[in-house]
């Protein structure tokens, strides 16, 4: 029996996140604050001022990515080389570097708020803060990942077979030879 109404053969869209329907709100709105700001500073310190507060911001920002990204190419290297001495690798921190080096992108954008911004990432205790709140958050989300998602291919960490069994699995180098048995090896399920 019909109604009459037409049916729609077309399935029903998955709804929205909230970021991707808010993100490009907040980016106009942020742009559009960042030249009305930019625009009264130059009404009352002049177009001259604006225009080297934009350039000190920019030449800021390269300074502090490159000390921060040499920052991280040295620990990198004092990495490979406690690995390849045998030495235990220790920590592995990164003091910071990916929030320095967010800091001085933000530096090199064009406008007030964002260079307001990039320096709070410049000071310690707030990119300590930063990446607790991140940390903590990526844990979360992690943890709350639903099965087929990019997080639980993270969480997953052995390959199981669809009935639930471990695939057993053998590392044969190039050149044909098998690493040695140096004992029992641990089972794979724990």
């Amino acid at each position: 029996m019909t109604t009459g109404a037409p049916t729609s053969t077309y399935p029903a869209r998955p709804r929205r996140s909230r970021l991707r329907t808010f993100l490009p709100l907040g980016v106009a709105a942020w742009l559009v604050l960042e030249i009305w700001l930019l625009t009264l500073v130059a009404g009352a310190a002049g177009g001259f001022t604006v225009f080297l507060l934009l350039v000190a911001g920019f030449v800021l920002g390269a300074v502090v990515i490159k000390r921060a990204g040499r920052r991280a190419f040295r620990n990198l290297s004092e990495t490979l080389r406690q690995q390849e001495s045998g030495a235990p690798v220790t920590g592995g921190r990164s003091d910071g570097n990916g929030l320095m080096m967010l800091g001085g992108l933000l530096l090199m954008l064009p406008g007030l708020i964002s260079d307001a911004l990039g320096l709070l990432l410049l000071i310690p205790p707030v990119q300590k803060a930063v990446s607790r709140y991140a940390e903590r958050t990526i844990d979360r989300k992690i943890r709350e990942a639903t099965p087929g998602t990019l997080g639980d291919a993270f969480q997953q960490v052995r390959i199981h077979r669809p009935d639930g069994k471990v695939v057993q699995g053998e590392v044969i180098r190039e050149d044909g030879r098998q690493d040695p048995e140096p004992g029992p090896r641990p089972p794979l399920n724990r």
